[in-house]
C-alpha cells in the first residue's frame, strides 16, 4: 500500500506586500490529527501562512492542497480556479487573536451565524450543534449572553467554537492567547489541548513554548519568510540545530 497523502500540502508559497517579500518559498505539510506549531519573530511570516490557507490573503506564487482540492496560485486567472479557491477556504477555519465576536448578537448566534448563512444548513441543526460544542467548552449557561458579558477567556473559547461549528478538516489558531490576561491563557490552552487529544488536524502560531512542547507533534521555525528549521518539539525547542533558532528559542524561554 502507499503512504496516506498528508491532509495538507504546501509548496513553493510567495506572498509580497508593496515589493517587500512576506512569504519566501514556504514548503509545509501537515498529516491529518497532526498539531503543528509554527514559531518564529514578529513579522517572520506565520501569521501570513494561515491567512494565505483561509483566503484571507492571496499569494502571488505557490501550491496548496487540503484534502481533494489543489490551487496554483501562479496560474492564470479562471472562473475554475476562483471556484478552487474558494472549496479550499471552506477546508479550514480561523481562531484569531481578537476573536472579532460580533457585538450585536448572542454567543449562541455567533456560532450558527457561519452554518446558517456560509454554509446554508438548517437553523434548528446548526443551532443544536452549537449548544453541545458550547457545552463542550464549559459554555452551554452562557449562549444568550453577549460578547462583551463575558471574560477575554470566554470570548475566545466562543472563537473556538465558532470555528469548529463549520466542521473544518484544518484549524488554524492565530496566537489565541496574545490579547488575553495571563491568568485566562490557561483555559484556553486547554480547550485547544483537549481538540489535539481528539485528533483535530491543527496549525497553531504561538509564543507560548511552553505549549507547544507538550501539544504540538512538529514544530516549524519561520524567519524573514523562510523556513529556517522543523522538527520534534525535544529537537527545535530543547536542542535546535540552527543558531538562528537556538537564538530566539534562548530568548523566549530566558527573556531577561
Amino acid at each position: 500500500m502507499s503512504p496516506e497523502k498528508p491532509l495538507l500540502e504546501v509548496s513553493g508559497l510567495r506572498k509580497e506586500y508593496d515589493g517587500h517579500v512576506v512569504l519566501d518559498g514556504i514548503d509545509l505539510s501537515v498529516a491529518a490529527g497532526q498539531v503543528v506549531a509554527l514559531i518564529g519573530p514578529s513579522g517572520s511570516g506565520k501569521t501570513t501562512v494561515l491567512r494565505s490557507l483561509n483566503g484571507l490573503e492571496r499569494p502571488e506564487a505557490g501550491v496548496v492542497r487540503i484534502e481533494d482540492v489543489r490551487v496554483d496560485f501562479g496560474a492564470a486567472p479562471s472562473r475554475a480556479g476562483r471556484e478552487r479557491e474558494d472549496a479550499l477556504r471552506h477546508h479550514s477555519a480561523m481562531v484569531f487573536q481578537h476573536h472579532n465576536l460580533f457585538p450585536h448578537l448572542s454567543v449562541l448566534e455567533n456560532v450558527v451565524e457561519g452554518p446558517v448563512r456560509v454554509q446554508r444548513r438548517p437553523r434548528a441543526e446548526a443551532e443544536a450543534e452549537a449548544r453541545t460544542l458550547l457545552e463542550r467548552v464549559g459554555l452551554a449557561a452562557r449562549a444568550d449572553a453577549r460578547p462583551h458579558e463575558l471574560s477575554g477567556g470566554q470570548q475566545q473559547r466562543v472563537g473556538i467554537v465558532r470555528a469548529l461549528a463549520l466542521r473544518p478538516r484544518l484549524l488554524l489558531f492565530d496566537e489565541p492567547t496574545s490579547a488575553l490576561d495571563p491568568e485566562l491563557v490557561g483555559e484556553v490552552l486547554a480547550v485547544i489541548k483537549e481538540l489535539a487529544e481528539q485528533g483535530w488536524t491543527m496549525l497553531i502560531v504561538t509564543h507560548e513554548l511552553a505549549f507547544a512542547r507538550d501539544v504540538a507533534d512538529r514544530v516549524v521555525f519561520l524567519d524573514g519568510g523562510r523556513i529556517v528549521e522543523e522538527g520534534p518539539p525535544s529537537v527545535v525547542l530543547a536542542e535546535p540545530r540552527e543558531a538562528r533558532t537556538r537564538q530566539f528559542v534562548e530568548r523566549l524561554l530566558r527573556p531577561f
